[in-house]
C-alpha cells in the first residue's frame, strides 16, 4: 500500500511538473507565432492522442513519464511549406527563440509562486522557533542562549518558524562576521557561524551550531505502536509506561529513544508497567540507515498531550497581497539557494554524496503525500523550483545551453558552426549523464545501505 500511495505521488507529482514546464513552452511559441506540431507529456510511444486547436497540435500522453517535449515547426527537422517558413521555430530571432526556451523554467518558477501563495493565504501550522538547552561549548551556549529561548530574528531576518531558523542559516553560513541572534524577549546574542559547514551531511545545520528545537518532557509512554513492528513482536502496547532498560532508570521518551536509537540489532531488557502492574520484556531494535549511519528504531510512538503540542505550534498566515509577496520571497530564496549549493558542489564546499535521483524524489513524494497535501503542495513548489533552477543552466541539452547558444548568435550576428553544437551536445550528455550516475548511486545506498 505504502509502495503503491509513492507511485501514485510521484506519477502526479511528475505530471504537474512536466506540464507546466511545457505549456510555458507552449504558450511562449504560441505567442511569438510558432506553429506547434507535438506537445507530449512522456516520451516513446503515445498511450494517448488527441489534434486540437487551430494547427490541429497533436496533443498526447507517452509510455515513458519522465519528462515530456514539445515539437514545433522547424526547417532542420523537416520540410516546411514556403507559406508556413515564417512559423518556424528556425526562422525566428534570437530574441523571440529565447524567450520560447526560457519560458519552460520560467513557468515551473511561476507554479512554485502560485503553489505558496496558495499555502500561505491558506496559513500553514509551524513549529516556533523556541530552542532546548545548547550542547555544552557550542556556539548556541558561547552565545548565551538557553532552553526556552524564542528567536525573533537571525543576522536581521525575521524568524517566524523553526523552518525559518534553518533557511537563515543556510542563507548566513558559514559567516566570517557573527551572526546577530534577536529573541522575542528583546534580548540579542551573537552567534559564532564560522566553521558550519553546510556539506557535513550527518549533523543538521542548526544542530551544528547547538542550536536543537524544544522538545517538551514527554512521559516514557507508548502512545502507538505500530503493526508488525518490534514493539508489537515484543508484547508492547499502547498505554504501557517504560521504567528503564538494561537496568538504567527511563524518565521521560527522549530517554527511551535515545537508548534504542544507540543500540540497533541489540538485545535490550526493558521494564515496562501496565495497569499499575510491571513485567519484563526484550527488545532487539531494527537497524535503519540514516545519513549512512546504523540506528535502532522499535516502530512506537509516545503518548502526547494534545496541550503540549499546541504549545509549540503556531501559523504562518498573510494577506492576499502579503501572501503573494511572501511566495515570490520564498521561491526567490530557494532558487539562489539551489544556484549556491550546486556551486558548492563544484567547489567541493558539498559532497556529491548529497545530490538525490528520482528514487529519492519518488520517495520524498510519497512521504509528503501521506502526511497531507499541505506538505505534498510545498513539496511540489521545492521540486519545480529545482527543475526551473537546473533547466536554466548553461548546459547543451537543457534550456539554459540553448540560451547560451542564442546569446552567443545575438552577440556574433551569426549562429554556431554545426560543429560546435555537435560537441556542446555530446558534453552537456557527458555532464548529464555523470550526474544521473551519481545521483542514481545515491540514491540506492540512502534507501538500501551501503
Amino acid at each position: 500500500m505504502q509502495l503503491l500511495s509513492t507511485l501514485l505521488a510521484f506519477a502526479a507529482a511528475l505530471g504537474i511538473l512536466v506540464t507546466s514546464h511545457e505549456l510555458g513552452h507552449y504558450l511562449a511559441a504560441r505567442w511569438v507565432g510558432v506553429k506547434v506540431l507535438r506537445f507530449s507529456i512522456g516520451f516513446g510511444a503515445p498511450l494517448i492522442t488527441r489534434h486540437w486547436g487551430r494547427d490541429a497540435t497533436e496533443w498526447s500522453i507517452a509510455a515513458i513519464p519522465l519528462g515530456g517535449f514539445v515539437k514545433m515547426l522547424d526547417e532542420r527537422e523537416g520540410i516546411v511549406a514556403a507559406e508556413e517558413l515564417d512559423r518556424a521555430f528556425n526562422r525566428q530571432t534570437p530574441g523571440a527563440r529565447m524567450l520560447i526556451v526560457a519560458a519552460g523554467p520560467m513557468a515551473n518558477l511561476l507554479l512554485a509562486v502560485l503553489l505558496y501563495w496558495g499555502l500561505f493565504l491558506h496559513g500553514i501550522p509551524a513549529l516556533r522557533p523556541i530552542i532546548a538547552e545548547p550542547a555544552v561549548a557550542s556556539a548556541a551556549a558561547l552565545a548565551g542562549l538557553h532552553s526556552g529561548d524564542e528567536i525573533k530574528s537571525i543576522a536581521g531576518e525575521p524568524v517566524r518558524s523553526w523552518a525559518d531558523v534553518n533557511w537563515a542559516l543556510l542563507r548566513h553560513t558559514p559567516s566570517r562576521l557573527p551572526l546577530t541572534v534577536r529573541l522575542v524577549d528583546g534580548e540579542t546574542s551573537h552567534l559564532d557561524a564560522a566553521h558550519a559547514s553546510i556539506g557535513d551531511g550527518t549533523t543538521a545545520l542548526p544542530e551544528q551550531l547547538g542550536l536543537r528545537l524544544f522538545d517538551p518532557p514527554v512521559a516514557a509512554q507508548i502512545g502507538k505502536v505500530l503493526p508488525d513492528s518490534v514493539a508489537q513482536r515484543a508484547g508492547l502496547r499502547a498505554g504501557d509506561k517504560i521504567l528503564a532498560v538494561d537496568g538504567k532508570t527511563i524518565a521521560t521518551w527522549a530517554d527511551f529513544v535515545q537508548v534504542v536509537r544507540a543500540h540497533p540489532a541489540v538485545t535490550l531488557a526493558v521494564q515496562a508497567q501496565r495497569d499499575g502492574r510491571s513485567f519484563n520484556l526484550t527488545l532487539v531494535p531494527a537497524t535503519v540507515r540514516v545519513n549512512q549511519q546504523a540506528i535502532g528504531r522499535i516502530g512506537a510512538g509516545p503518548q502526547i498531550d494534545p496541550a503540549v503540542v499546541n504549545g509549540m505550534l503556531t501559523e504562518l498566515h498573510y494577506s492576499v497581497p502579503d501572501a503573494f509577496t511572501q511566495a515570490v520571497v520564498r521561491t526567490w530564496q530557494t532558487a539562489a539557494l539551489n544556484l549556491a549549493m550546486m556551486g558548492r558542489v563544484i567547489t567541493g564546499g558539498v559532497s556529491w554524496h548529497d545530490l538525490s535521483g528520482p528514487l529519492s524524489i519518488a520517495d520524498y513524494a510519497g512521504q509528503s503525500a501521506r502526511s497531507g497535501w499541505m506538505s505534498f503542495v510545498a513539496f511540489l513548489a521545492t521540486i519545480s523550483i529545482g527543475l526551473g533552477v537546473l533547466n536554466l543552466l548553461p548546459i547543451p541539452l537543457l534550456d539554459g545551453g540553448h540560451l547560451m547558444y542564442y546569446t552567443v548568435e545575438m552577440l556574433s550576428g551569426a549562429p554556431l558552426s554545426e560543429r560546435v553544437m555537435m560537441f556542446g551536445q555530446r558534453f552537456g550528455l557527458a555532464v548529464l549523464l555523470t550526474l544521473m550516475i551519481f545521483a542514481f548511486y545515491n540514491d540506492i545506498t540512502r534507501l538500501f545501505g551501503s
